[in-house]
């Protein structure tokens, strides 16, 4: 009987700057949209030989009572633009942008995405969002027109739509003349044709196929609906569960999905979400950990996130006083506009707090300290203890990976990269060097073949 081979773990990088994670007031907190922040992060993710920098990306400014929220980053650039920057002044690490499936076409998502794999030279991911909400619709023609139900059902044929695109382009297509620039050896190169129910386009695309056969694809979903999209055509997940428990049933579940759409387990990996405090001793990092939690709770963030859940102004209830003792209105318009509700049932989760807050005498703020997400998914101890729990969340199959961010941007990861990852490196749980050129190298992911329906067509 042999030992299960060491997995290596898989890193990214993101930035932040929404929700109650960044610290905005820390003295060396930095820029949230200048080309600098970006660039820190992402050479310093290089340096720490991480797999991908991430860039979220949001397409309404926040909202609260119908006024701009102003403690969450406002005014950042577009996606694209940022990340064919950051290609220039790296080298190996993958890069990843979130594009929303529902206001996009697929031809032009098809060839943004393709245009800029080439120019990285195969080093482009696609994270794959989905939105419903009419305020966010309201920026485009459309509108908010998308029923909740079939946000999935655009974004499947989007995907798939971008493949055959994607696909329409053999490996072997170009024969340049370096004289004319001529290059279509293949006549049929480019040539598509998709009739379904939300796309019915056909012509010539522009674009050859990708160093890496296809651009990565990144998506995340807890729901059923959302669990099968990702299993059948993610090639990495976001997870949202921190705790090996909860990960490993996740983790468990999404490959045995994967299976039934023929896949292999290795075809996917899936990465949570994962902060770090660090100090010489545990009592010093919980302590940090305490102190970056006060701050980041701040009377802002904790009264936006629990009218969220209520749906209803809360301005009247003191934080140091109870829970409001009125129910949830979700039938009501959204109070907090721009930001996803990660709860399903308002009620239930009230019901749940409640009970929390009885049981430990906790008021809104004391409550908030317990439910943060902010406290739950860091890693706190010191170097060695922060990379054994990493190492042991991965190696039991919590996850494949973590997507690492900071409280403090953009200089907050450096500490992870030198102090964690020379540890990682040492057990032989991360690389020392990239040995690739493109993510698909960098994650261990295999080169997709041309789909079928294209092979056939083909043939």
């Amino acid at each position: 009987m042999t030992d299960k081979p060491r997995k290596q773990i898989i890193l990214a990088a993101y930035v932040g700057g929404v929700n109650e994670h960044t610290l905005w007031e820390d003295p060396d907190a930095g820029s949230q949209i200048a080309f600098s922040t970006f660039r820190h992060v992402a050479q310093t993710a290089e340096r720490g030989r991480f797999d991908y920098f991430f860039l979220a990306e949001g397409l309404a400014l926040r909202a609260r009572g119908g006024e701009i929220f102003d403690h969450d980053i406002a005014g950042r650039p577009d996606t694209l633009p940022v990340l064919a920057a950051l290609a220039a002044v790296t080298e190996h690490i993958g890069l990843v942008g979130t594009l929303n499936a529902t206001f996009n076409e697929p031809y032009e998502l098809a060839r943004q995405l393709l245009s800029f794999d080439h120019l990285s030279g195969g080093r482009a991911g696609w994270n794959v969002v989905t939105s419903f909400d009419a305020y966010t619709g309201a920026n485009f023609r459309r509108g908010g027109f998308l029923p909740h139900a079939d946000r999935y059902v655009r974004a499947e044929e989007t995907v798939a739509t971008v493949r055959e695109l994607w696909d329409s382009w053999a490996g072997d297509a170009i024969v340049a003349d370096k004289r004319s620039g001529e290059f279509l050896a293949d006549p049929d190169a480019g040539k598509f044709s998709h009739h379904g129910v939300q796309f019915d386009i056909e012509g010539r695309f522009t674009v050859p196929r990708s160093p890496q056969g296809r651009p990565v694809i990144v998506q995340a979903g807890v729901s059923p609906q959302g669990r099968d999209f990702a299993a059948s055509t993610a090639d990495a997940i976001f997870s949202p569960y921190s705790t090996l428990t909860e990960g490993q049933a996740f983790y468990a579940d999404i490959k045995e999905r994967a299976a039934r759409f023929g896949r292999g387990p290795d075809e996917i990996k899936i990465l949570p979400s994962a902060g770090f405090v660090l100090g010489d001793t545990q009592a010093e990092a919980e302590e940090k950990a305490r102190h970056i939690l006060e701050q980041q709770l701040s009377d802002k963030t904790i009264r936006v996130a629990f009218e969220q859940v209520w749906n209803r102004d809360l301005s009247a209830y003191d934080l140091d006083g109870p829970l409001p003792d009125i129910d949830p209105d979700p039938q009501a318009p959204a109070f907090i506009q721009g930001r996803a509700l990660i709860f399903a049932d308002r009620f239930e989760t009230v019901r749940t707090w409640r009970e929390l807050a009885a049981e430990r005498e906790l008021t809104i703020r004391g409550l908030a300290r317990v439910v943060s997400r902010s406290a739950a998914s860091a890693y706190v101890g010191t170097p060695q203890q922060v990379a054994d729990q990493l190492d042991a969340f991965v190696q039991q199959d919590g996850a494949d990976g973590v997507v690492i961010g900071s409280h403090l941007v953009p200089s907050g990861l450096d500490e992870f990269v030198d102090r964690v990852v020379p540890l990682l490196q040492e057990r032989g749980s991360l690389r020392t060097e990239y040995t690739g050129t493109t993510l698909r190298d960098n994650l261990g992911l295999p080169v997709p073949e041309r789909s079928a329906q294209l092979a056939g067509a083909r043939a």
